[in-house]
Parts: structure tokens; C-alpha cells; sequence
């Protein structure tokens, strides 16, 4: 895995929480700057600390996971991409459309466990490539990658959603479920044609 693909990792993983970054801004035409940076960096902290329970979670299996990183990189990334795209094309993503609360303290927590949630298994399918092709730098600076471009985009959304409709927030993460679908893919043929 390359630095530019942590970036697009970080970017893919960022999308459920662009989403519902933009209905939060959608649904509060005119929320303080400072409420928007809370927001961004607490989807953004979220997105960093699960790859990293994911990774450190995963250490006991180290030797079984660099006998199988490819295979485990592609089939995680390939269920994130494709329960994203599933999710997005089915309407689940409507409720969030439709819920137009101020956001509280724990509202907040919720929504930031719930879209990083996936970010988990990134940090497995970091364990993997580490054992495997390798990484760029250490995981917990991958998953600071993760969180930070997480950090921005959210913060971009927030304010892009007081602005913005709510079919844009749909087509981010069906474009992020796209790119984990590709990226797996990608690191299975890397993984067995040895490259």
C-alpha cells in the first residue's frame, strides 16, 4: 500500500462521515464555525482511534494474517465498498436525510462511532498489508492520515451541507463505497501476482 492509496483510503473511509457531515449542516443552515470544527474533529479523531484498535486488536493473529493479508485486505475492503454501495443504492441513507434535530453531545458520539465504525477493519487490513507487501509507515501514522483527511473533508461537508442539497451527500458515500471496492480489488491482485 502506497502513501497515495492511505490518502485515498483515508478519503473512501471519510465518506460516511461526509455524509453525515452534510445533513448536520443541512439541517443547521446556520451553525457557528466553532460547532462545525467540533464536528470535523470528532469524526476525525474517531477515524483515527479505529484503525488503530483494529491493528493492535489484530496483532495475536499476526502469523496467520501474512499467510492470508491479501485475501483478508481484499474481502474486508471489498464488504466496507460493497455494504456502502448496498446501503446507499437501498435508501438506507434516507433517514438520515430526513432527521433535521439540532446536534447534541451524544448525538455526536453516536454518529461519530457509527461512521468510523468501518474503519476498524482498516486497521486489520493495515496489520495484513504490513505483514504482506507492507506499508508506507507505521500504522498509527496511516491511521493519523486517515483521521486527519477525515478531519478535513468533515469540516468541508459541515459547511458545504448549510449551503448544498441532500442528494450530494448520498452520491459522496456511494463514490467512497466505489473507491474501497476498487481499492481492495487492487491489493488482491498486488497480493497474488507477488507485487
Amino acid at each position: 500500500m502506497s502513501v497515495l492509496e492511505i490518502f485515498i483510503l483515508g478519503a473512501a473511509l471519510s465518506m460516511d462521515a461526509f455524509a453525515v457531515g452534510m445533513t448536520n449542516g443541512m439541517s443547521e443552515p446556520k451553525m457557528k464555525y466553532r460547532k462545525v470544527a467540533l464536528i470535523a474533529l470528532a469524526y476525525g479523531f474517531f477515524q483515527f482511534l479505529m484503525p488503530l484498535a483494529g491493528y493492535y486488536g489484530s496483532a495475536a493473529l499476526s502469523d496467520l494474517l501474512g499467510k492470508i493479508a491479501p485475501w483478508l485486505s481484499f474481502g474486508l475492503l471489498a464488504f466496507l465498498g460493497g455494504k456502502t454501495v448496498i446501503d446507499c443504492t437501498s435508501g438506507e441513507n434516507s433517514r438520515f436525510l430526513s432527521e433535521r434535530k439540532t446536534l447534541g453531545a451524544g448525538r455526536l458520539l453516536a454518529q461519530s462511532v457509527a461512521t468510523s465504525i468501518d474503519a476498524l477493519a482498516a486497521g486489520v487490513a493495515f496489520r495484513a498489508q504490513e505483514l504482506g507487501a507492507g506499508l508506507p509507515f507505521h500504522a498509527a501514522l496511516c491511521s493519523l492520515v486517515v483521521g486527519a483527511v477525515t478531519l478535513c473533508l468533515s469540516f468541508a461537508a459541515v459547511c458545504a451541507g448549510r449551503t448544498a442539497g441532500g442528494r450530494l451527500a448520498e452520491k459522496a458515500e456511494l463514490a467512497g463505497g466505489l473507491v474501497l471496492l476498487a481499492l481492495g480489488v487492487k491489493l488482491l491482485i498486488e497480493g497474488v501476482l507477488g507485487t
